[in-house]
């Protein structure tokens, strides 16, 4: 589903409290056939370049982990005292942080069943054309690596005024006034260009350090260090002289799934990235720890809806649509 359609919607656009879009919009979704706990693998850009969006969010238990095969730029405008997982890192999220998620990278808020007050964040999502153009007409400063996610701490920094152009662009998609499509672009590869900055200059903006790893984010680093490799549950307690069940509450409980099914969801993501990156589908499934390509076909079905094959359509239609080289 794009993303405008997606806004459209009327547990989206309507003027409930957060509790009631969320219903509204999890049976709007299940009437048109979509899976509830699939919303964020759903969702594709709308437009060719950048899209931008706002969003405010009472409970988390429905997000999953998940990657995009776009870059994704997300300004926290509160303190809402959420936890973030990029990557294999957890990080405590403030008022002003930017969190950048490349092509590929899984992530998901880590939300308390029920907030005293809503998580509101402003989104961009750039296409892997946009940033590339943009590097090649404009190039960046070598030390900038846009495949590396971060979390940028601006609040109190003289790089605060960076979120300014998250919100000028997310106002111009809310009005639609005519050119935003222009504005939004252009406001973004300007957005991009000071985030460059912050990030190489002699006053650099300050990187958040990730919260001192728990067992779980030792545990993704493990999962991490061994995909493509036989993974039980066993083997990983005994690594890390704990009990299975030490391991399996941990999941359960910042998660809210099983480690088998957190494993999975990561293979997939990981597959994900290998198919976007052209190689053979008979293949990715190896270099991810499947068995076999029919448990690899089975899973990815399951979790996105689509057959690995239709997924490799899909982004080389998006390809299709402008090479950077024209």
């Amino acid at each position: 589903m794009k993303l405008d359609d997606f806004n459209r919607l009327p547990g989206v656009a309507g003027h409930d409290s957060p509790a009631q879009k969320r219903e509204r919009l999890r049976q709007e979704l299940e009437g048109r056939g979509f899976n509830w706990s699939d919303m964020y693998h759903e969702l594709e850009m709308s437009h060719r370049y950048v899209d931008a969006y706002r969003h405010e969010s009472m409970e988390g238990g429905h997000v999953p982990l998940h990657s995009h095969s776009f870059y994704e730029l997300m300004y926290c405008r509160n303190s809402c005292g959420i936890e973030y997982l990029l990557g294999p890192d957890r990080y405590r999220l403030h008022r002003g942080d930017l969190v950048f998620a490349p092509p590929g990278v899984n992530h998901r808020p880590l939300l308390a069943s029920q907030l005293v007050e809503p998580c509101r964040r402003d989104v961009i999502w750039m296409s892997r054309e946009f940033v590339a153009r943009l590097a090649q007409a404009f190039p960046f400063p070598a030390a900038i690596n846009w495949e590396q996610p971060f979390l940028l701490r601006t609040a109190g920094t003289p790089w605060e005024a960076l979120v300014e152009h998250i919100r000028t662009s997310v106002e111009e998609v809310l009005r639609r006034s005519p050119g935003w499509e222009a504005i939004v672009a252009g406001n973004t590869m300007v957005l991009l260009t000071l985030l460059a900055r912050a990030l190489s200059g002699q006053e650099a903006a300050p990187l958040a350090q990730a919260e001192k790893p728990e067992l779980l984010e030792r545990v993704f680093a493990y999962i991490e260090a061994h995909l493509g490799e036989q993974i039980t549950l066993a083997d990983t307690a005994k690594h890390f002289w704990v009990s299975e069940s030490k391991i399996s509450q941990a999941f359960r409980q910042k998660l809210g799934i099983s480690f088998y099914r957190c494993v999975t969801q990561r293979r997939l993501i990981a597959a994900k990235s290998l198919i976007i990156q052209g190689v053979a589908l008979n293949e990715v499934n190896e270099r991810v720890g499947f068995a076999d390509y029919s448990t690899f076909f089975r899973a990815f079905k399951r979790e996105y809806g689509i057959a690995p094959s239709q997924f490799r359509e899909l982004q080389a239609g998006r390809e299709i649509g402008g090479s950077v080289d024209d």
